[in-house]
């Protein structure tokens, strides 16, 4: 049997600004919408990608204005990004527009340069350049 990971699914209070974050500040793009019994849809992922993030807004966390779980304090999505500019450019993006999570910083390997940056749910999302990679064997 084979098996392999393609989403993570992910609430979220309200699914257009949720959409237009990740749209705005990652390369996944929406590329699947719908309205269920009792949520609305979305899923997003980079061209080519076979790993997508799926966010749901059901209408009872959204008429209940209850907020949504998040990750954990240190659960966080990763993409890494081209060079140590864009980690800094984030970072400084982040900070203007007051969703900076972590600072930038250099770590140790397999972790590199990194910053990161909350969703308009409080979900941390990790920009990094450096990771290596045959920390997950490819």
């Amino acid at each position: 049997m084979a098996t392999r990971l393609t989403h993570l699914a992910l609430p979220c209070r309200d699914l257009d600004a949720t959409i237009a974050w990740y749209e705005d500040h990652t390369p996944m793009r929406t590329f699947h919408r719908r309205v269920d019994v009792d949520a609305e849809v979305a899923w997003l992922a980079e061209e080519g990608s076979d790993i997508g993030l799926v966010v749901v807004q059901s209408f009872e966390a959204r008429d209940s204005g209850e907020p949504q779980t998040i990750l954990s304090p240190f659960a966080h999505l990763g993409f890494d990004v081209d060079g140590p500019a864009e980690v800094e450019a984030m970072a400084e993006r982040g900070r203007a527009e007051g969703c900076l999570h972590w600072e930038a910083e250099q770590l140790p390997p397999p972790i590199g340069y990194l910053c990161a940056l909350t969703d308009p749910d409080g979900n941390v999302v990790e920009f990094s350049f450096g990771q290596s990679q045959e920390a997950f064997g490819s």
